[in-house]
């Protein structure tokens, strides 16, 4: 099954080969004025200057072929030389009735899937998810779901930060705040070393009486601050990193309990976000990988001494701009971020071989990446192009700068959603919708509500772009919204289910009015939203798909009336397009992670 636009392209690239020009000339686009065509072909003007002939003749050529195509109602030139194309109204039902019988609603499958990883989420442990994460989670959440459903084989993994400099820092302030930790820490540290399964559990159950994450939170930034201005303490805290990363059995532990009051947290967030990962894998997770892979670093004369530190240079003549070497081992014996990075590129070769790896991480880690990619690229352990980082943009204040608490604080993301659900139980009551509920489904609606709006409100624009958070427009029933679109998908439930009351069964789709005409224009269109999206890594190609879905269903609902058709074939054909429209736009919607309610 081909979308109108492929096939139409089809067409014209023949024609253009007819008359000896290269078929990528006949590339065809949706019409940029609907009212004259339902598509285009600039062709005949690049073409132009090829050939060198005048474009209108070239394109008066092209219209002679496709001339009497039964598929086409109209070609003609219209201005230099631009082709239109109307699509006859056989053909446009013919499309409609092959969308309907699809159930991925016209969305093709890749003939060649591949193994891709999609890194994504990132947070911290020990530390609350803030607004700084939601971007990534979503979007992260967004491409994985989208190239699954492409037919990717494809796995996501959190990839928690639980390795580096932040964990000695609160190992020695949680161990300088409470004597009853520092000394449970010094014993184990004289012992022998021989603790059993059942030890370990009692160690544990101690510490989760003393140690929970308020009391982690509030340490980090203590301790991250003192750390830069006192000597003494950041060396202590860069010696339990490396104590810790050496195996110091209490560390371990601590480190453990750490990991264990951390996750509970962070699956409640992204669970209450409708976030989930096939591997929840942090740095700890290739400890083991470091030091054979050092070894095999310097045995491949990629490492370098630099002041007591092992750096790779990663720097190209062509660079415009200098990129500094990946710091591998620092000067006190440590692994650094990017040691990490570059050890899980390995072990996700190792592991899962990916044809693809996307990291869906903040644009101002775009040098990191770039370093880590680079340094993997020399060792062998990927090959060119097969790492990419997706960057985003920040959610911004209406102040334009990244969003902040009134008093001036990062916003957890707990707080963030708390106030997303507020405001969609206080837009729901406004519009006089869910009156009639009981309190747990208004809540599961007012939540779902929430979730939309803060998704849709991100996934809408460009992942690379910046926007300004602004939570009373993004959780209107009206314009470009998450709500606006769970409306419109409650809408025509509630018609199909009237439908289904009256006994009333759809039928084949015959397109007869030119709001059905510009509604299945748009339901041909999902594939090119799709392969948009896919390409460049960017889902607001389907969120604005689904949105131009939803106003083409109101203005079809307001033109022709479905249950009042008169006519039965009409009225099966209305039923049928209203399931299908229903069909793709849940499709779409699943897609950014947006579930939609039975009911409002």
């Amino acid at each position: 099954m081909s979308d109108l636009k492929r096939s139409l392209s089809e067409a014209v690239a023949a024609a253009f080969a007819e008359l000896g020009i290269p078929e990528e000339y006949g590339r065809v686009t949706a019409s940029d004025r609907p009212d004259l065509a339902d598509f285009q072909c600039n062709g005949a003007l690049a073409a132009a200057k090829v050939v060198r002939k005048p474009p209108r003749e070239i394109a008066a050529g092209v219209v002679e072929k496709l001339s009497g195509r039964p598929e086409l109602a109209s070609v003609e030139i219209a201005g230099l030389g631009f082709i239109n194309l109307r699509v006859s109204p056989a053909t446009l039902s013919a499309r409609a009735n092959e969308i309907a019988a699809d159930e991925r609603a016209g969305a093709s499958l890749f003939e060649s899937p591949r193994r891709v990883m999609v890194d994504y989420g990132g947070p911290n442990v020990a530390k609350p998810m803030h607004v700084g994460h939601l971007r990534a989670s979503i979007i992260g959440e967004s491409v994985k779901r989208l190239y699954r459903f492409r037919g990717d084989e494809v796995l996501g993994d959190a990839h928690f930060g639980d390795w580096g400099f932040q964990m000695g820092l609160l190992i020695v302030a949680v161990t300088d705040e409470d004597a009853f930790v520092r000394n449970l820490m010094e014993r184990l540290a004289q012992g022998s070393g021989a603790y059993s399964p059942t030890d370990e559990r009692r160690v544990l159950d101690e510490l989760a009486g003393r140690v929970d994450l308020a009391m982690l939170d509030r340490l980090y930034p203590e301790a991250a601050a003192k750390a830069k201005a006192d000597e003494a303490f950041r060396d202590r805290a860069r010696k339990a990193t490396a104590e810790l990363q050496a195996g110091r059995y209490g560390y371990r532990l601590l480190w453990k309990h750490f990991v264990e009051v951390s996750r509970v947290a962070l699956q409640r967030e992204f669970h209450a976000l409708g976030v989930d990962f096939d591997l929840w894998k942090g740095e700890s997770d290739v400890d083991a990988l470091i030091e054979p892979m050092v070894r095999e670093l310097d045995e491949k004369r990629l490492l370098v001494d630099d002041q007591g530190a092992r750096i790779i240079r990663i720097a190209r003549e062509s660079d415009k701009r200098e990129l500094p070497p990946l710091l591998v081992i620092s000067s006190e014996g440590s692994a650094m971020y990017g040691t990490t990075d570059l050890a899980t590129i390995l072990d996700r070769r190792r592991s899962f071989d990916p044809e693809l790896v996307l990291y869906a991480v903040d644009q101002r880690q775009a040098d990191h990446f770039e370093q880590v990619f680079r340094a993997a690229y020399l060792a062998g352990y990927a090959k060119e192009g097969e790492l990419e980082h997706i960057g985003f943009g920040t959610m911004n204040g209406p102040d334009g700068k990244p969003f902040k608490t009134r008093e001036g604080g990062v916003l957890k993301l707990h707080d963030l959603i708390e106030m997303a659900r507020a405001k969609a139980r206080e837009r729901l009551r406004e519009a006089g919708l869910g009156a009639e509920l009981d309190p747990a489904e208004f809540e599961d609606i007012a939540h779902k509500v929430a979730v939309s709006a803060l998704k849709f409100s991100d996934l809408s624009n460009f992942r690379g772009t910046s926007y300004v958070f602004d939570l009373d427009r993004f959780t209107s029933f009206e314009g470009k919204t998450g709500p606006y679109l769970l409306y419109q998908a409650v809408r025509i439930k509630s018609v199909l289910r009237r439908v289904e009351a009256e006994g009333h069964e759809p039928g084949r789709i015959k397109i007869i009015e030119p709001a059905e005409r510009e509604l299945v224009l748009l339901l041909d269109a999902f594939e090119t939203a799709l392969s948009e999206a896919y390409d460049k890594k960017a889902p607001n190609f389907i969120a604005d798909h689904a949105f131009k879905l939803a106003q083409a269903f109101s203005r079809f609902w307001a033109a022709c009336p479905i249950l009042q058709a008169e006519d039965e074939t009409i009225r099966a054909s209305r039923i049928r397009l209203a399931t299908t429209t229903l069909r793709q736009m849940e499709l779409a919607l699943d897609l950014l992670g947006i579930e939609t309610p039975e009911r409002m």
